[in-house]
């Protein structure tokens, strides 16, 4: 068997289903849609407010906005906060437990900032393996305390193949009051379906991740909990004001398309190199390691090098918000936290790429200059 289809192999399963051009096309067009239902001419083309107003107690532009977005994703409501994604977690998650309660977490490395999450909040874990329907039922019969189950859409570990609405499913067929928070970073508007769409009661993630401002983030599910999140951020310094609230609007109108453009390259690539494009390469498959992205396997321990020279060359060799409006040029970098955790040897032996704004050809031209520049430092050392 060639070394393609081993590397398809093993990481099949994992890869989440990602929007076509035209159903990117379709979520533009319902996106905007949603834009003329809320918006008059007038105020759509102003840059938006600033303070608490007296009628909806932050920005009137930004309470337009969370309207909009709550009719794009069909939930009940929807809050913008601060601190990117962990600050969507952590907002919606305080709302929802008290110190030394529990919730349900998949049997995985969490990721780094919604490990200090639990932390800060004091919230306790219970496991299961997510990627098996059964024991996830199991889990929920045998312990009632846990207050929320909480899913991270994106792959923690190379090997995670369950399935969002699967899940989700399972989950409120046990026990339908048991509310449902999902970490949808690096999958919204990218994949079939966020979490509330797939019917979770809260999905939260960063507008960051799609193009719109720094450190602005989306809460989209149930009235109650997101109606307390504003009650809590009443302070006008907390509020996410008017124009920061038109930017992350105007500039998600683009990501749909962007994103599925970006997405074909990733398949692109990853079936290129498998097909020998690079020398020195030993596999290539996709993975949701956070973003979809080719995960690289090289024949020699010559990652760190080759990530260093690679900027040298043109590539970023760290991200900025992970597919941020900034992130044009691709990027080599180290294979994610998680899954080092879960596989050290990529440390040495891994690449993380993602084409960000770039074709296949440009990352294959690096490639082909960085790898032999790397075995050579490899051979003096």
């Amino acid at each position: 068997m060639s070394t393609y289809n081993r590397a398809q192999l093993k990481y099949a399963n994992s890869i989440l289903p990602s929007l076509s051009i035209q159903e990117a096309q379709e979520k533009q067009f319902k996106l905007v849609d949603r834009m003329s239902r809320h918006f008059k001419g007038r105020q759509f083309l102003s840059m938006g407010d600033l303070g608490v107003s007296p009628t909806y107690k932050r920005p009137e532009q930004t309470y337009l906005v969370e309207r909009v977005l709550a009719d794009f994703f069909e939930t009940e409501d929807c809050a913008l906060v601060r601190g990117a994604g962990t600050g969507a977690i952590r907002n919606i998650l305080s709302m929802l437990l008290s110190p030394g309660d529990e919730m349900f977490i998949h049997t995985a490395p969490v990721y780094t900032t919604t490990k200090e999450t639990l932390r800060i909040l004091g919230i306790k874990t219970v496991q299961a393996d997510y990627n098996h329907l059964e024991e996830i039922r199991t889990a929920i019969r045998t312990n009632q305390n846990p207050k929320v189950f909480y899913i991270q859409h994106a792959r923690q570990q190379p090997a995670d193949h369950y399935q969002l609405a699967e899940v989700i499913k399972a989950v409120k067929e046990e026990r339908p009051d048991l509310p449902i928070v999902v970490d949808d970073n690096y999958c919204a508007l990218k994949t079939k379906g966020i979490g509330v769409e797939l019917g979770a009661d809260y999905s939260t993630f960063s507008g960051f991740k799609l193009l719109g401002p720094e450190g602005i983030a989306v809460i989209a599910g149930k009235k109650d909990a997101i109606e307390r999140v504003h009650h809590y951020n009443y302070s006008g310094g907390g509020q996410v004001q008017g124009y920061e609230a038109m930017e992350l609007l105007r500039m998600m109108t683009f990501a749909p398309v962007s994103l599925a453009i970006q997405n074909e390259q990733v398949e692109e690539l990853c079936r290129r190199l498998n097909e020998g494009a690079v020398n020195g390469i030993f596999a290539a498959y996709m993975t949701n390691a956070q973003s979809k992205n080719v995960i690289v396997e090289l024949e020699d321990p010559i990652a760190q090098s080759v990530i260093s020279i690679s900027d040298e060359h043109g590539a970023a060799t760290h991200p900025v918000g992970a597919e941020s409006k900034y992130e044009i040029i691709p990027m080599i970098y180290r294979v994610s936290g998680s899954f080092l955790e879960a596989q050290p040897e990529l440390k040495d032996y891994g690449l993380r790429i993602n084409p960000m704004k770039s074709g296949a050809n440009t990352i294959i031209g690096i490639l082909e200059k960085v790898i032999p520049l790397a075995k050579e430092v490899q051979h003096h050392r």
